[in-house]
């Protein structure tokens, strides 16, 4: 995914003089090293100073341009989170931080590079919208929407490499604020952001070989969440499920909940996220996940 990031952005940057990059100790590759070597003087990387990152993109969006703030997500948001709230959110700048490899994705180098309330924290603040684009072609239409439509602070949460295309054949085009069906049903809404949606798929694959009827959606936009979809998914399905690579507290299955609570909606929902606790564990991602209970194999053990 963040190939197509760098690929996506650099197109646009071909277009828009305004777009520059900002990036934190980040090696750039591929199209980023394209987007370095043809527009060296929109390309600054201020090394291991994420404070700094986020200050300089703040002042390059007041003198008109459109930065975009590139590194591992937990140095995108939490190392300099007050200059996150004051410098960008506080005076609403169009900025977009990029959170590459978010969740616990980085899984092999422990609690420091994951990011498993990044979600919460990011929406928590005012003015800040986040995306957590499903897969390469849904990345490539967010970072589209802001480089070119974007008027405020924007968290989007990206994977790292190998994610699938999942949304080739949707039956809803992307649009900023929208939940977007992949797939259609009546019976159970599953519904998921980011790459974990792979997981949500698989999951609708399996219970569709015994005959249910499912429908598969994408809430890439988390905030603004798209409440009025939301209680549409609520009213037409018996059954919800939610799955999520975030703590419980704060992301997609908390707001949902909240607005089934809200508009007095009784439906059976559940959801699996990643517990409320630090694992001190070494393995690959998918290994952390099953820990966490986020498998197939356990999801279905549940339902």
């Amino acid at each position: 995914m963040r190939n197509y990031f760098a690929e996506a952005l650099y197109n646009e940057a071909k277009q828009d003089s305004k777009i520059c990059v900002v990036v934190a100790d980040i090696s750039p590759a591929g199209s980023m090293q394209k987007f370095r070597e043809e527009f060296p003087d929109r390309f600054i990387n201020c090394g291991v100073a994420e404070q700094s990152m986020i200050g300089i993109a703040a002042g390059l969006a007041l003198k008109g341009y459109r930065p975009f703030c590139y590194t591992i997500a937990t140095f995108t948001i939490y190392r300099p989170f007050e200059m996150v709230r004051v410098d960008l959110c506080y005076q609403n700048l169009p900025v977009t931080i990029i959170g590459m490899g978010a969740g616990s994705i980085y899984s092999t180098l422990g609690g420091t590079h994951q990011s498993i309330e990044d979600i919460s924290i990011a929406s928590s603040i005012p003015n800040m919208q986040v995306i957590a684009p499903c897969d390469p072609l849904e990345m490539k239409e967010a970072t589209k929407w802001c480089a070119t439509k974007n008027r405020g602070p924007v968290y989007m949460r990206l994977g790292k490499v190998g994610e699938p295309i999942l949304t080739q054949n949707a039956i809803d085009k992307f649009d900023f604020g929208k939940i977007r069906y992949i797939e259609k049903g009546t019976e159970t809404a599953i519904l998921s952001y980011g790459v974990t949606t792979k997981l949500a798929k698989e999951l609708h694959d399996e219970l569709k070989k015994k005959g249910k009827k499912n429908s598969l959606i994408s809430c890439h936009t988390l905030k603004p969440l798209d409440i009025d979809g939301v209680k549409d998914i609520l009213n037409n399905h018996e059954k919800i499920i939610i799955v999520e690579e975030h703590v419980p507290h704060g992301g997609l299955s908390s707001r949902v909940k909240e607005i089934a609570q809200d508009y007095k909606i009784n439906k059976d929902i559940k959801s699996f996220t990643l517990q409320d606790k630090f694992f001190h564990f070494y393995g690959n991602h998918n290994q952390l996940l099953d820990l966490h209970g986020l498998s197939l194999k356990k999801i279905l053990e549940k339902i």
